[in-house]
């Protein structure tokens, strides 16, 4: 039998959809409220605010890209650096789809510059655990410089992911990956 999806497990998944397609700014409680199907008592006792609802979006999205890690670590067990380069080829191919529209954290960094606001120190950490857990990746294959390659790794990353984004016809996912896997292979003594 399987189980009914809750309130706050409805709210998250609307939210997600929209936040993700359209933006957290230009998506309001109301709509979520409405397309989730819950009484605004239900929404508010389960998110309290709307950055405690994006927190938990940002989170959802934390959850994926550690499970796209995971994903290379049992596809690749036979070494930490293997698995890097599949990690790199995996989500090459992921910002093919249509429906890719970018990084949700850098998405929300720009939504939100103020660098003090909750949604901007969220995103800004879920953003560097994925990386430093790369850079974990690095140091488990023995790299010389495993916090500078997760450095760099980022950059490339980042504009990869805008391209992919900002024009599909432009995104080439072979200059990402070859970008990619030179930088990773760069430290290979």
């Amino acid at each position: 039998m399987e189980k009914k999806e809750s309130a706050k497990e409805r709210i998250l998944r609307v939210a997600n959809e929209l936040f993700y397609q359209e933006g957290v700014r230009a998506v309001g409680i109301d709509r979520i409220i409405l397309e989730s199907g819950v009484a605004k008592a239900s929404f508010y006792r389960n998110y309290p605010t709307k950055d405690d609802l994006v927190a938990a979006y940002l989170e959802h999205h934390l959850s994926r890209s550690l499970g796209h890690i995971e994903h290379a670590r049992r596809e690749r067990p036979e070494s930490a650096l293997e698995q890097l380069r599949f990690l790199i080829e995996y989500v090459a191919e992921r910002m093919k789809r249509p429906a890719y529209r970018g990084c949700a954290f850098m998405n929300t960094l720009v939504e939100f510059p103020e660098t003090d606001h909750p949604c901007h120190i969220k995103a800004l950490q879920c953003r560097n655990e994925v990386f430093d857990r790369m850079a974990d990746m690095a140091e488990e294959a023995g790299l010389p410089n495993p916090r500078e390659l997760s450095d760099k790794l980022r950059m490339v990353w980042s504009g990869a992911a805008m391209v992919a984004y900002m024009n599909k016809a432009d995104f080439k996912p072979e200059l990402f990956s070859v970008t990619a896997l030179a930088l990773i292979d760069g430290q290979i003594a």
